[in-house]
């Protein structure tokens, strides 16, 4: 079992039943590689010596991945963090608190997992600090240490491509959960600049087209060896 990490609006799609795909940023493999190769997102890709079918000594920029491996069964098969099959656990923006007794102090009883999507704020209006210290509301951890016993969504992947970010149809814009606008594929760019950060929108950002992975899934129960797995 996989980690995945989804921000709000992603997760609460997902709950509706909105979101049956999500794109992400194919990067090079290579790092090193891709930097000697003057790689560009919006040119193509990188070779991998152990796949590539030219000469070593090939100018690997004066190529154009895209029309040799990109979404081939090769190269999904040796790059794809997600395969058809694999079973995803969503890590969302969450807490674990406990209820308080009359002295303000923790039943620990009462301790269980909250989710940043069910909430427009914190489930509690106060919150104390492990010092006794009280703050506003509730702070929310990231998503990224979500531990996995925390997950309360699972996915299971049935199909990963690779294609440009601007192919995206209305039909799969739709899947994505975009659905206020009249042309969902076009109305997709804000949702997608939204969750890139500014300093790397030159690459990936919308107007970058940059290549993405394209995974579709499907909502599935937690599994029942869950607990046995290690990541």
């Amino acid at each position: 079992m996989k980690p995945i990490r989804f921000n709000t609006e992603e997760v609460q799609a997902t709950l509706d039943d909105r979101k049956t795909v999500t794109r992400r940023v194919l990067k090079p493999h290579n790092t090193r590689k891709a930097k000697r190769c003057e790689y560009l997102q919006g040119e193509g890709l990188w070779f991998d010596d152990e796949i590539n079918e030219f000469d070593k000594d090939t100018h690997i920029k004066d190529y154009s991945i895209s029309s040799c491996w990109i979404g081939t069964e090769i190269y999904i098969q040796k790059y794809a963090s997600y395969r058809p099959g694999d079973i995803l656990y969503v890590r969302e923006t969450w807490q674990y608190a406990y209820d308080l007794d009359g002295n303000e102090q923790p039943i620990e009883e009462t301790g269980r997992y909250f989710y940043a999507a069910d909430y427009d704020s914190g489930p509690f209006g106060f919150w104390v600090n492990p010092d006794g210290t009280h703050r506003e509301n509730m702070p929310w951890r990231p998503s990224i240490h979500m531990p996995r016993e925390a997950a309360r969504i699972f996915l299971r992947v049935t199909d990963v491509r690779v294609e440009r970010l601007q192919d995206i149809t209305d039909e799969q814009a739709e899947k994505e959960g975009c659905n206020d606008y009249t042309s969902t594929a076009l109305g997709f760019f804000d949702v997608w600049d939204s969750t890139i950060k500014p300093k790397d929108r030159d690459l990936y950002g919308w107007a970058a087209n940059p290549w993405v992975w394209v995974i579709e899934f499907e909502r599935c129960e937690k599994p029942e060896d869950a607990q046995n797995e290690i990541d």
